[in-house]
């Protein structure tokens, strides 16, 4: 799957220990929106091999809050040093030279170099089973409610991001990541009396 169901986007999340008090940063490439009205999207978490959560399942599930990021080309090495597997309390942002900004709709901060920001509230929490009946992985659904936009990608007057200004990278298989490639445009084909 990993290797067909390619590029997927990746959430770069961060979330807060109620615990510890530490925040949490992870890369999740089982991500992706599910609808716009209301916004929302998904991330699935891969349990630990024990059964037990990992910290951002952990910690979005008690708090209720994450941040969710887009990554781009220039940001990859820090966002794959949060990828490091730590003991719970500690916090992955102390592996890099990223610094957190304070966010306007949650209490959990979130990275200030990501030209996106998405402050979520968690709307729900799946579990999902594997055939054995243990929990394999947590999916959480999230609903945004503030977009933040770093200026340079945003076209104000149309009212939409410039994708070619923010180069999102992707995941493949393995270790193996996308940038960006060529961009093109493709009208939509509409039906007779103007239906899409």
């Amino acid at each position: 799957m990993t290797g067909t169901i390619v590029p997927r986007p990746v959430a770069w999340v961060t979330s807060l220990s109620q615990e510890h008090g530490t925040v949490n940063a992870a890369p999740f490439s089982y991500f992706n929106m599910i609808s716009s009205d209301p916004p929302l999207v998904a991330v699935s978490v891969v349990r630990r091999p024990d059964g037990t959560m990992k910290d951002t399942a952990r910690n979005v599930t008690e708090l209720g809050e994450l941040v969710i990021h887009i990554c781009d080309e220039t940001l990859v090495e820090e966002m794959n040093r949060t990828a490091a597997p730590l003991p719970h309390g500690e916090s992955e942002i102390d592996l890099t030279r990223l610094t957190l900004a304070g966010s306007e709709a949650v209490g959990v901060p979130g990275i200030a170099e990501a030209k996106v920001r998405l402050e979520c509230r968690l709307e729900s929490h799946v579990p999902i089973k594997a055939d054995d009946g243990r929990i394999s992985h947590d999916l959480l659904i999230a609903r945004i409610l503030r977009f933040r936009l770093d200026e340079s990608i945003f076209d104000e007057e149309r009212g939409y991001v410039r994708t070619e200004k923010l180069r999102p990278v992707a995941r493949l298989a393995g270790s193996e990541y996308a940038e960006l490639g060529r961009l093109f445009s493709i009208e939509r084909p509409t039906q007779p009396g103007g239906g899409a």
